[in-house]
């Protein structure tokens, strides 16, 4: 699809809607917004929170949106931001997509009271090169029953989002962002709800972030960035890695291999030459920028900047929850019992498997702990990547005296096509909406019950910092000297021991090795 007839699409949204005089209104600091109610919430959609980030605004930090006169359309989604074809991810939104694509959409319920009502910030995962907060799957009405008011959120992706280039370094100099934009995004959509949400009958002081997957990554950075301290005041991280050496691993702005020299080969391969110009860069056609794409887990789009001039994150995660620098809020971390089931650690990277550093040693007490050849290709990678780091950063976390609540998600739908033998990567995603009718096959009565358990844990969460209530079994807080989570299974939410801690304390011991 050629990208021109894409952006021209993208007009239609603009064209001013007729509306009842008894569609929800609501005046923020931008204008008037007219959305749309159904099933007792009210709905806003499109709403930008940035100036669109094109032309010169392309690879700097996001700009305070214009305001607008009269009565703006909210009633249907915007664009996805640029993005090369999903494969069918049910978190990908309708096109057309566009550079201009910094705008959220808000779920609340109606009508609310006078108490103002928690708020719940999703933040989509895809690799940090797909997604938007424009799906079916993360429709926030079915949260936003629960007493929650719901905002998703689209931010800057792939080269778009996460780039470096010394033409654009020399332009920022010591005091403007440099690589970080899509994180930047986020960072000024939290601020946009800080300043708005009240209008929706949210409360500014009691913002819980989640994501999932490259959306949880994102929540762990944001634990640890310094601008975006105090505008958050819980945190949900489904599946969002947490160890930085050997999994996903930041790439400076001065290292080797350089986010500056990864963008210099680009540029050289779009056809530019090696000191390229930031004119040059940026008349470049945002579809050229998608292939080849960039590699999240190669850490093409993994950015430590520091925290001098515009910097975001001044240090990988890990070692900042261990020294005790991660934002000191209420925490629900956890992962699905069989994540990436049909990867091999060899399949992960283009720059060498994951279980390349281990020992002969280590790799012979690791087959033995997981039965053989067999079970090792089955579940090490989901150990390395996603099980053992959610139980890591839980332990720092709770070292450092704040709550923590760890989970496993094991729930499998009797209509599962996959031979998974457990819960795969991101299909926690419609129980946490309790969305399951965007699944596209049958979903029975336990999910239905899983689904409900789910969503009002995470609801719970947000609003009390602790995702306990009557009628649900007792998630246990969890202690770094007692390893305890809650596991979804498909008889039910069940608390108890961390499953196959043995193998997690082989991944344990070999990651303290790498340090």
């Amino acid at each position: 699809m050629v990208l021109a007839s894409i952006l021209a699409a993208a007009v239609l949204m603009t064209t001013p809607a007729s509306h009842s005089d008894t569609a929800p209104r609501v005046a923020i600091g931008q204008g008037m917004l007219v959305g749309r109610a159904a099933e007792g919430v009210a709905g806003f959609r499109a709403i930008p929170y940035a100036a669109p980030p094109v032309g010169p605004l392309r690879w700097r930090a996001p700009q305070r949106p214009e305001a607008w006169q009269g009565e703006r359309d909210a009633t249907q989604v915007g664009a996805i931001c640029i993005q090369p074809p999903s494969n069918g991810d049910p978190g990908v939104g309708p096109l057309p997509m566009s550079e201009d694509c910094l705008t959220l959409n808000v779920w609340t319920p109606q009508p609310w009271g006078d108490e103002p009502l928690p708020v719940m910030v999703w933040i989509h995962g895809g690799g940090l090169n797909n997604g938007s907060g424009t799906a079916a799957l993360y429709d926030g009405t079915n949260l936003a029953k629960r007493g929650v008011v719901v905002v998703t959120v689209n931010y800057r992706l792939g080269r778009l989002g996460f780039f470096g280039h010394p033409a654009l370094t020399a332009e920022a100099g010591d005091e403007e962002l440099v690589g970080n934009y899509g994180l930047a995004d986020i960072i000024a959509a939290l601020e946009w709800v800080r300043g708005n949400v009240s209008a929706f009958g949210g409360d500014p002081g009691k913002v819980t972030v989640f994501g999932e997957s490259a959306g949880g990554v994102m929540v762990t950075r944001l634990m640890i960035s310094e601008p975006a301290r105090g505008l958050f005041h819980r945190a949900i991280v489904q599946s969002g890695l947490g160890r930085d050496k050997g999994t996903a691993t930041f790439r400076t702005l001065d290292g080797s291999p350089s986010l500056e020299d990864r963008g210099t080969a680009f540029a050289i391969a779009a056809g530019l030459p090696p000191n390229a110009s930031v004119e040059q860069l940026r008349a470049l056609p945002a579809e050229r920028l998608l292939t080849p794409a960039p590699s999240f887990y190669g850490g093409d789009l993994m950015v430590l900047d520091g925290h001098d001039g515009g910097g975001l994150i001044g240090e990988n995660v890990a070692p900042a929850f261990a020294a005790g620098l991660e934002a000191p809020v209420p925490l629900i971390i956890g992962a699905n019992s069989a994540e990436f089931w049909w990867m091999k650690p060899s399949d992960l990277s283009p720059y060498g498997a994951l279980d390349d550093p281990m020992t002969a040693e280590e790799r012979s007490a690791f087959l033995a702990a997981y039965g053989g050849q067999d079970g090792y290709d089955a579940h090490v990678l989901s150990d390395l990547v996603f099980n053992e780091p959610a139980r890591h950063l839980a332990r720092l976390h709770a070292a450092n005296g704040h709550p923590t609540f760890l989970y496993r998600f094991d729930v499998v739908p009797e209509s599962n096509p996959e031979p998974s033998g457990g819960a795969t990567h991101a299909s926690e995603r419609p129980y946490v909406f309790d969305n399951l009718h965007t699944v596209g096959r049958p979903m029975g009565e336990r999910d239905a019950r899983a689904a409900t358990a789910m969503a009002d844990y995470w609801a719970t969460f947000a609003a009390r910092g602790d995702p306990n209530g009557s009628g649900r079994p007792v998630w246990p807080e969890f202690r770094a000297e007692r390893d305890r989570l809650l596991e979804f299974t498909n008889d039910g939410p069940v608390a108890g021991p961390v499953p196959f801690a043995e193998r997690l304390d082989l991944v344990e011991a070999h990651y303290d090795r790498l340090r």
